[in-house]
């Protein structure tokens, strides 16, 4: 049975009232404080200190300080007038319990509206939050396609003013093309006449050199062909050879066909997209793509826009359930606004798709640990915690975060650390 305590003292104004109340040696944390308007609790075992106010007071605005061993209340009077004693004469058994009882239901009733506005403020700031992105996603199209319609708007122009140049062009040629070939062939003619007049004027000359000049004229019609038609171009081809991919491990070593096995379903994943679901009819082809989303949910991370990030993840998850980055990422965000169960959940996802263990998906893995255990070890699951961290300095022995942090948590499972960890 408890300690009644009768050693405290009190003062008043019109105002408010003035309570030292001694803690006799007990630790402050392990004091225990209740107050209503009516009532007024000190629990501190093994010792108890309740009095019935003598008249109602402003629980809200009210203030305890604890300190030096000692409680200092400041109770503000919900009507001003000085008090004849701090307590209420001539108070039964019975009806001291329907105080208490009161006093418990009013707190319960306080407590309850409390939790209903935060849970109110919290759901308003997620429809206001989510307003905003789709405003600004809207926003964002909208730019989009002005910025489309003006390039095509652009191009149209171009394409009539080029049209244009092409007209006057052609109006600009007095002479078809076949008239002109039909002038450049007769140029050619009399150019060649002309040649081979001087040809026979020179060997009139030069008798003697008659055969050599007619061999000379020859040579140098034929020469004058073949330069004035280029010959065609030799036909050739270019040969192409790709080198295999070479793994750096020894083939003792080897783990080509777990590799091999790794890429392959990550290509699958990627091909499998379930772009048939009705609600992504509306979607352009770019927001269908689970990469895309993946991106978009990684700057919106790096906003601290949680929420948002997660929306992104899982639509993503929507069109393709098997990569294991999307379920690693959510498993952040989570992490981020503590909701604990469900980054235990996707961190479990992603090492349950990260498979076979390979070297290229190690990172992942290690994240997909730590992620899971920081998440155990805030749910006070540090034993579960410290086989997470384990599992991922296995993969990972020299990160110096990593060990910080097991060591932490081994420190606190052995009680030599306190039990909080951020």
């Amino acid at each position: 049975m408890p300690v009644q305590v009768g050693d405290y003292s009190w003062q008043q104004t019109e105002a408010a009232v003035f309570l030292s109340l001694p803690l006799r040696g007990v630790s402050a944390r392990d004091a225990d404080v209740f107050c209503t308007e009516n009532y007024l609790k000190v629990n501190f075992p093994p010792f108890l200190f309740e009095v019935f106010l003598y008249a109602p007071i402003d629980d809200a605005s009210s203030k305890a300080k604890i300190g030096n061993d000692t409680v200092i209340f400041t109770l503000y009077k919900k009507e001003a007038a000085m008090w004849e004693a701090l307590s209420m004469p001539r108070v039964d058994k019975e009806t001291k319990q329907k105080i208490r009882e009161k006093s418990i239901l009013q707190a319960q009733q306080t407590a309850q509206e409390a939790a209903e506005a935060k849970a109110t403020a919290r759901r308003e700031d997620q429809k206001y939050t989510l307003t905003v992105m789709m405003k600004i996603e809207e926003d964002e199209r909208k730019k989009i396609e002005d910025m489309k319609e003006n390039e095509r708007r652009k191009a149209t122009k171009e394409l009539e003013v080029w049209k244009e140049c092409q007209k006057k062009d052609e109006k600009q040629k007095p002479i078809p093309r076949e008239e002109k070939l039909c002038q450049q062939r007769k140029q050619t003619k009399e150019e060649r006449k002309k040649l081979k007049h001087e040809t026979v004027t020179r060997n009139s000359t030069f008798r003697h050199h008659a055969t050599k000049g007619r061999n000379a004229e020859d040579i140098f019609v034929e020469a004058l062909q073949e330069t004035s038609i280029p010959a065609p171009r030799s036909v050739g081809s270019i040969k192409v050879s790709f080198t295999p991919r070479v793994f750096p491990t020894a083939l003792r070593e080897s783990q080509v066909a777990e590799e091999e096995e790794w890429l392959h379903k990550q290509a699958e994943a990627r091909r499998a997209m379930n772009t048939d679901i009705p609600e992504f009819c509306d979607l352009k082809e770019e927001e269908k793509n689970p990469d895309w989303l993946k991106e978009k949910g990684n700057k919106l991370f790096a906003t601290e826009n949680y929420l948002a990030a997660i929306n992104a993840y899982n639509l993503a998850i929507r069109l393709n359930n098997k990569i294991p980055l999307l379920y690693l990422n959510r498993a952040a965000c989570h992490l981020k606004l503590k909701n604990l169960h469900k980054a235990i959940e996707d961190s479990s996802k992603a090492l349950e798709l990260l498979t076979p263990p390979v070297t290229d998906n190690a990172n992942a893995r290690m994240k997909a640990h730590v992620r899971r255990g920081t998440a155990f070890c805030r749910l006070e699951l540090y034993v579960e915690g410290l086989q997470d961290y384990e599992a991922a300095l296995k993969i990972d022995p020299a990160n110096e975060i990593v060990q910080r942090d097991a060591e932490r948590i081994r420190n606190i499972i052995q009680g030599t650390e306190a039990n909080s960890y951020d």
